[in-house]
C-alpha cells in the first residue's frame, strides 16, 4: 500500500520512507510512525511523518505486520 492518503497511517504503523537527503536515490527507510507531520488527507509524493528514532521523511509503502 502506498503512503499518499493520511487515513492509511497512524502512529505505531510499520513504514518505509524516503528521507529528504535521499529522494535523488530513492534509498528507502524503514521504521515506526510516531508523529504524522502533514496536515492534508492526501499528497502525491506520500504523506510526511517523524519516525520513532526521529528521522523525518514521506511514506512510500505501508509495511504489513504479518
Amino acid at each position: 500500500m502506498n503512503g499518499q492518503n493520511r487515513k492509511d497511517i497512524l502512529p505505531g504503523t510499520s513504514v518505509a520512507i524516503v528521507l529528504k537527503a535521499d529522494q535523488r536515490s530513492g534509498k528507502l527507510t524503514n521504521g515506526i510512525v510516531k508523529d504524522i507531520l502533514t496536515n492534508s488527507s492526501f499528497h502525491p509524493h506520500g504523506i510526511k511523518v517523524r519516525l520513532t528514532d526521529g528521522q523525518v521523511g514521506r511514506v512510500q509503502e505501508i509495511l504489513t505486520n504479518k
